[in-house]
């Protein structure tokens, strides 16, 4: 178990470090590793604090079984060569930070609002943490597609959920409504660009920060209490 599965509990009276994201979003991926390693500096200062991971949809209007990758980074980027470059220099600081990365496996770019169902289900089991580090992995390094049903019901009984109940519940008609409340909660907040690190309701700071960065911002929150 890492700093982060031990600190990711429900225990309201634990301080509370939100972080907004979306799964499809490689900043996201790389913060977070990097959220781990200011974690990992802080020695066990940072171990009373309660991690949560909230929904953030990069593109909420992309179909529901999403899009092809190629046509998705024409219409975003305007051309894939210059989605290529982009992509590149995020790998190239992935690879720094000894993450593996491999964006030309992508097919697909998915509608991530069923993954954030996962993740929301996952932080009600005591296993939000380890979700969010298996869609990352499956998404950019694997290339699989996330908001394909079954692969969310592999990443989610990896993690320990039962199938049936799991299945049942990102099916369920209403379960768009609590991320649609979360989203809106974040634009609520100001949070136009993720991640975003949000300590007790208040927006600490935005973008994949160094550890270094992350680990005094977090201090300094401490130290200031609520």
């Amino acid at each position: 178990m890492n700093a982060l599965d031990s600190a990711a509990t429900a225990d309201p009276a634990r301080p509370l470090l939100e972080i907004v994201s979306d799964v499809i979003c490689p900043w996201c991926y790389i913060g977070k590793h990097r959220l781990a390693r200011a974690f990992a500096l802080a020695n066990g200062a940072f171990d009373q604090i309660a991690v949560r991971w909230r929904p953030y949809e990069l593109n909420p209007t992309l179909p529901r079984a999403g899009m092809d990758r190629r046509a998705y980074c024409v219409a975003k980027f305007g051309s894939l060569e210059y989605a290529n470059e982009l992509y590149a220099r995020v790998a190239a600081n992935a690879h720094t930070d000894g993450l593996p990365f491999d964006h030309e496996r992508i097919a697909r770019t998915p509608n991530t609002r069923t993954a954030h169902r996962l993740i929301e289900l996952a932080g009600a089991h005591g296993c939000q943490n380890a979700v969010v580090d298996a869609l990352f992995a499956a998404y950019f390094v694997d290339g699989r597609d996330i908001g394909e049903l079954q692969v969310l019901l592999a990443i989610g009984t990896g993690a320990g959920l039962d199938r049936e109940p799991l299945e049942t519940a990102l099916l369920a008609a209403s379960g768009d409504l609590p991320i649609i409340a979360a989203e809106h909660a974040a634009h609520e907040l100001g949070i136009d660009g993720v991640p975003a690190f949000v300590y007790h309701g208040r927006l600490l700071f935005v973008g994949a920060q160094s550890p270094q960065t992350i680990a005094a911002a977090l201090t300094r929150a401490l130290a200031k209490g609520r």
